[in-house]
Order: C-alpha cells, then sequence, then structure tokens
C-alpha cells in the first residue's frame, strides 16, 4: 500500500459551531435548509458519494503532505459518524450530558489512518452511517430539543448535533471532490 505524506495534519483548531447559523463558504453547505427529519436520507445520499473514494488505487495517496488522502478522510468520516452516535445516544438517555472531549487529530495518528485497509473502511463507513442515520430516524416530537454540551460549554440539541454533523461529513465529502448522491 502507498502513501506519501506520513506527516500528521496540521490540527484543526477551529470552533466550527458557527455553521450552525451561517453558510460554510467553503463547502456550500446551508443549515437553515436542512430539515432536520431528513437527516437519515441526508447522510446516506453522503456515503453514497464515498463509495468510489476509496476505490482508486490512489485512495491512500496524500494529495500534498498536509492534506489527507482519500483513505485518511473515510476513516475520519466513519469515525467521526461512530462519535455522533454515541452523542445522540446519550442525548436521548440522559438529561443534558457532557460529552467527552475527542481529539480528532490524536485519533488519527492513534488509529493509523493512512495504513487501514481502504476496502474495510468502506464497509465500515456505510455500517456507522447507517448506525447513526438509523438512531435520527427514530428522534420525533420534543426528542429533537434535548440538549447536551461539549466540554467547551458548546451546547446542542439533537437537531442542532444532527445539522452540525451533517456539515461535518458534507465538508469533508467535499473536500475529496465528491458529491452526495
Amino acid at each position: 500500500m502507498r502513501q506519501t505524506g506520513a506527516m500528521p495534519i496540521e490540527p484543526d483548531t477551529k470552533d466550527w459551531t458557527w455553521v450552525l447559523e451561517r453558510p460554510c463558504p467553503e463547502c456550500g453547505f446551508e443549515p437553515a435548509s436542512v430539515d432536520v427529519t431528513a437527516l437519515p436520507e441526508l447522510f446516506h445520499a453522503n456515503t453514497r458519494g464515498w463509495y468510489g473514494a476509496l476505490d482508486s488505487p490512489d485512495a491512500t495517496v496524500r494529495p500534498s503532505p498536509d492534506t489527507w488522502s482519500n483513505l485518511e478522510y473515510a476513516c475520519h468520516v466513519r469515525d467521526v459518524h461512530v462519535l455522533f452516535a454515541e452523542r445522540v445516544r446519550l442525548m436521548l438517555e440522559q438529561d443534558d450530558p457532557q460529552f467527552a472531549n475527542w481529539d480528532q487529530d490524536e485519533t488519527a495518528v492513534a488509529s493509523r489512518y493512512g495504513e487501514q485497509d481502504p476496502a474495510q473502511v468502506s464497509v465500515e463507513l456505510v455500517e456507522a452511517a447507517a448506525d447513526v442515520a438509523a438512531l435520527y430516524a427514530g428522534v420525533s416530537g420534543d426528542q429533537w430539543d434535548r440538549p447536551g454540551r461539549r466540554s467547551n460549554g458548546s451546547l446542542f440539541t439533537v437537531a442542532s448535533l444532527g445539522v452540525y454533523h451533517l456539515h461535518d461529513v458534507a465538508h469533508h465529502l467535499h473536500d475529496i471532490g465528491g458529491t452526495p448522491e
């Protein structure tokens, strides 16, 4: 398996919660246009956009030393789905839970994203997206308003967490030049 640029990516320290209030100028995501009841299908459509990303012999190659390969992005998106599923479950089961910190950059290095098997990651990404989509599909009524918060104090509802989550995976699909299908 060929991989270039084994150096870690510079950590992303931005607070992306602003994307809940205004469109993302980089990927075009418009939070106001998201119907949270459509989240399950939106996640499935996003996942279908990843199908070809890991089929290429260059899936493990970084386009530049400081940009993740398609494989590394796919590993991250898989893990984002798993993380958000955990957070949605907490919000539905507990009153105003505080989420554990998650260092995405540390996870990428510790999990050796660039050395994982693209075919296995493809399956895991689909499974993780299906799991979290099923959770959102089961949310109804006042459950959309149940709160949870990050350790930095950022407050979410199940609805706003779903929109934030959708932006994350949509943005990364945009990063690799993909589109939802």
